[in-house]
């Protein structure tokens, strides 16, 4: 590791827990398109839990809801 990259980490000890995991975060971005591996945040992967268990339920947008966001990303 490079002495500029090794003070950096030190430097980020002292970083507030928000701006850590926004770090934490690219990091893991990086290291996925490293090693073709993407490892999903604690956060992401109870998201994943949630939207799989409302597909379980059958829970799913409704047809109207689905064409307004249509609508909504075409003006985009």
């Amino acid at each position: 590791m490079s002495p500029k990259a090794k003070a950096l980490l030190e430097q980020v000890q002292s970083w507030p827990d928000e701006d850590v995991q926004e770090l934490a975060d690219v990091a893991r971005e990086i290291e996925s398109r490293r090693s073709g591996v993407y490892q999903l945040s604690d956060e992401e992967r109870v998201a994943v839990r949630a939207g799989m268990d409302a597909a379980r339920r059958g829970d799913f947008a409704a047809d109207d809801e689905i064409e307004a966001l249509y609508r909504l990303h075409d003006r985009a």
